[in-house]
């Protein structure tokens, strides 16, 4: 098992941790972090987003080089682009990164702040609703607030929700009232399928992968389900079903997809289990 997912069990069962920098340098997969090089914009949000997975990445020189660069290249006035412009800011990334920069102690900076607010006045959680948002960003790849909304990025909007309202505050009513409304979009969806077929709603919907890309996975859906308490409702009895019929007769699951874009670095292979996954839809059946 890699250190940094001992690290990272450490962490989420909230046990002393002395000097982590050094359970940081032992680990595999932040060594591979260090090697990468030549990164494009995306490659950067990618690696980023990954690195936030890993508690206290936020110490590694890497970490803090490419929160400079999201800084400075990606966030803007009204929350993250992944051009770095903001006509072109759209919910799947602004989401990500939002997640990302709780998860590495930033959520109360005005990047993510911003983020947090674009969400707050743009995101749309139901059909036939219209956003105020004027850009034709969110119109480019399929149109993420038409008639019908980008269920990527509500999923992706719901789980940077639950995580901010975990690391940073329970206090905002408005992320609460969000969440709720997400959770009950999703919910008529059992998470994963369409109203009219039954089948996926998106590729990649039912695959087990990690850490994050843009695609909405299945790894997505059991976290928001854990963090969203969902475990015993009803809507949620499909995706506990399949995550069952997933696991291996080892008894533990593996990567089934990865995604191809350099600076996204799978934490284990598609042959093998997968500890990370093991360790997170174990936690999630207890």
């Amino acid at each position: 098992m890699d250190s940094a997912l001992r690290l990272r069990i450490k962490y989420d069962n909230n046990e002393k941790i002395e000097q982590p920098i050094e359970w940081l340098k032992e680990s595999e997969i932040v060594a591979k972090y260090t090697q990468l090089t030549n990164l494009t914009t995306l490659g950067k949000i990618f690696a980023l987003i990954g690195l936030a997975e890993i508690p206290y990445a936020e110490q590694l020189p890497q970490t803090q080089e490419l929160i400079t660069f999201v800084n400075q290249h990606v966030a803007t006035s009204e929350g993250f682009s992944y051009t770095g412009k903001l006509e072109e800011i759209v919910p799947c990334y602004n989401a990500l990164l939002l997640e990302a920069y709780c998860r590495l102690g930033l959520g109360n900076t005005p990047e993510a702040q911003n983020a947090l607010q674009w969400i707050k006045q743009y995101q749309v959680f139901e059909r036939e609703q219209t956003t105020s948002w004027a850009h034709k960003g969110i119109c480019k790849y399929g149109g993420c607030m038409k008639a019908t909304p980008c269920y990527i990025g509500i999923g992706k909007t719901v789980r940077a929700l639950l995580t901010y309202q975990e690391i940073v505050t329970a206090d905002d009513q408005q992320v609460k009232h969000l969440i709720q409304v997400g959770l009950d979009y999703m919910l008529r969806h059992q998470l994963f399928r369409r109203l009219s077929n039954q089948k996926p709603i998106s590729a990649h919907i039912t695959e087990s992968m990690f850490p994050q890309s843009y695609a909405l996975s299945f790894t997505d859906l059991v976290y928001i389900a854990e963090k969203g308490q969902l475990r015993e409702h009803k809507q949620t009895q499909a995706l506990a079903a399949l995550l069952l019929e997933k696991r291996r007769k080892s008894g533990g699951w593996k990567n089934e997809y990865i995604y191809k874009y350099k600076g996204y670095l799978a934490f284990d292979n598609r042959r093998n289990d997968s500890d990370w996954l093991t360790y997170l839809y174990t936690r999630y059946l207890k």
